[in-house]
């Protein structure tokens, strides 16, 4: 049991409390000018969106943007100038309880259409006269940052405290890496980067949005002449922006990031449920020590039915966007150049693939009380004034190391070896089924996917784990398994443009069906006003 002395806080610690204590919660509409929409239109924007989000793999916490995204997309379609789109798009987030319903008024409306405003005039400014690929690429990042920053001007508590919690990992972590012959200011920036990645899970959009801030005004916050002296650099600040993202140091320092989380994570979570009590909870190590360890219990619960939850959403988007296209072309194809169909197959690619991810995921276990104690351990080291936690540092080479080239090209020529036994093994298994070519290729595909969404569903069995026990055979095991995981992650990545449900949900049934809620919601209105005038 952890002893019973007083925790002096570190300068960092003290910060980040001080800079929580002063993000004030955002202010209510008044009566006259927050927007009430229909409960019946709201029942069915909810739906609609649940629907449109299960086709669409993407964690929780981006999907509020990609839905504004993809509402301005096709508003802008119809509406170049973006006039008035402000309020159309806080109605469409109030339909889908991206909000609750009356949390947004008429100073809302003002501030996105004014930063809609900006991001139009700013875009007619940057693409003018360039080629189309050029074009093409600012107008993608422009609405990338205009997306971003409209959805933290709604939500900015969140915003701030994230940010806040951001650079506290900078703060205490940066003093453990050194990259060679690279200084500290590009250090720090491929570091922050890095956190982006790890810690807020931030896709390419925020991760542009976030990086962009760091050194720039937000656009909103430029006037009209700052915009125009702005314009002339922001095509080299752009690319700038996005060779840092792509660079292999972010992704060193991405893994390092991340074996470093676990901790921090407990700390945030107590910090927001038990704000009030904050300073008495920390300083103490018996208080602390009880709040990590029912932090803990309580997030190794909720990962299991987040597992649970992701296994599921996994699945359904599998089938949604790739199975029923294959299954359905299995039969016709085969019928077409085998002149048969084999039944069997068909079951068997229906039937095998959620039981592989459900055999998967049973294995996957749980971090247990000997990680509770590594992470109370670990975050004492954090906040604590004593930086004794800071003398390993961690080296990161710009360049690979040098290796012996006899052994890499053998180790290759190995694991190439590996990948065909793998995949002639599963050749020759499902010959013997009497599977046809097509069938086969079928079956590959939906065993890699669904592969690689159980290898992505154990990332996040392991978001608590601070430190991973390797068995024995692991590297055996990896080894022939990666052939499986890589194709897994190609048809996944690679393939998801040719999610055509996306296209006829985006292109076919959004825009007539967000019109007819705009009638009805109309219509409701209408009929209130009247009934509002005859009482």
């Amino acid at each position: 049991m952890p002893d019973e002395k007083n925790i002096v806080f570190s300068k960092y610690t003290v910060a980040l409390i001080e800079n929580l204590k002063q993000i004030k919660s955002k202010s209510k509409p008044d009566e006259i000018s927050k927007i009430a929409v229909s409960q019946t239109v709201s029942f069915f924007g909810i739906v609609y969106e649940k629907i449109r989000n299960a086709i669409e793999y993407r964690e929780d916490h981006l999907i509020r943007r990609a839905a504004i995204e993809r509402i301005l997309r096709r508003r802008f379609s119809l509406n170049p100038d973006g006039k008035g789109e402000g309020e159309n798009l806080l109605r469409e987030l109030l339909w889908a309880r991206y909000f609750p319903n009356e949390s947004l008024g008429g100073q809302d409306i003002l501030v996105t259409q004014s930063i809609i405003d900006k991001y139009i005039a700013l875009k007619k400014l940057i693409i003018t006269g360039r080629d189309l690929e050029t074009q093409k690429f600012l107008a993608q990042f422009i609405l990338d940052l205009l997306t971003c920053e409209i959805e933290e001007s709604l939500s900015p508590e969140a915003a701030q405290r994230e940010s806040s919690f951001t650079f506290f990992i900078y703060q205490i972590l940066k003093a453990k890496i050194k990259i060679e012959d690279l200084p500290e200011t590009q250090k720090d920036t491929f570091f922050l980067t890095a956190i982006e990645k790890a810690y807020r899970r931030s896709d390419i959009p925020f991760q542009r949005y976030h990086l962009f801030i760091t050194f720039y005004k937000t656009i909103a916050d430029n006037t009209v002449e700052d915009l125009k002296k702005l314009s002339i650099k922001l095509p080299a600040i752009f690319s700038k922006v996005d060779e840092i993202i792509k660079n292999p140091l972010s992704d060193k320092l991405l893994r390092f990031t991340k074996k470093q989380l676990p901790p921090f994570l407990i700390l945030f979570h107590i910090i927001n449920s038990k704000f009030e009590e904050l300073d008495k909870i920390l300083s103490q190590k018996d208080l602390l020590w009880n709040e990590v360890d029912l932090m803990c219990r309580t997030k190794y619960q909720a990962v299991s039915a987040r597992m649970r939850v992701l296994a599921v959403r996994s699945f359904i988007y599998i089938f949604l966007t790739k199975m029923i296209f294959a299954i359905i072309l299995e039969y016709p194809v085969s019928l077409y150049l085998y002149n048969e169909v084999n039944k069997i197959s068909i079951i068997i690619n229906s039937v095998f693939p959620p039981i592989l991810m459900l055999l998967i995921v049973s294995f996957f276990r749980l971090p247990g009380e000997d990680n509770t104690k590594r992470i109370y351990n670990r975050l004492i080291d954090i906040i604590d004034k004593d930086k004794s936690f800071e003398t390993q540092v961690a080296i990161i080479t710009k360049k690979p190391r040098p290796k012996r080239p006899i052994l890499i090209f053998g180790f290759t020529i190995f694991y190439s070896f590996t990948f065909f036994i793998t995949l002639l093994i599963i050749y020759q298994i499902l010959t013997m089924l009497t599977f046809n070519l097509i069938s086969q290729v079928i079956f590959i595909f939906f065993v890699s996917v669904v592969t690689f969404f159980s290898y992505r569903i154990k990332q996040i069995v392991n978001e608590y784990r601070l430190q991973e026990k390797e068995g024995i055979l692991s590297p055996i095991f990896d080894f022939f398994f990666m052939p499986v995981l890589s194709l897994g992650k190609f048809f996944s990545s690679g393939l998801s443009k040719l999610n055509f449900f996306i296209v006829i949900f985006d292109f076919i049934i959004e825009a007539p069906f967000k019109f007819l809620f705009e009638i009805v919601e109309e219509w409701i209105s209408f009929v209130r006003k009247r009934k509002e005038e005859i009482i």
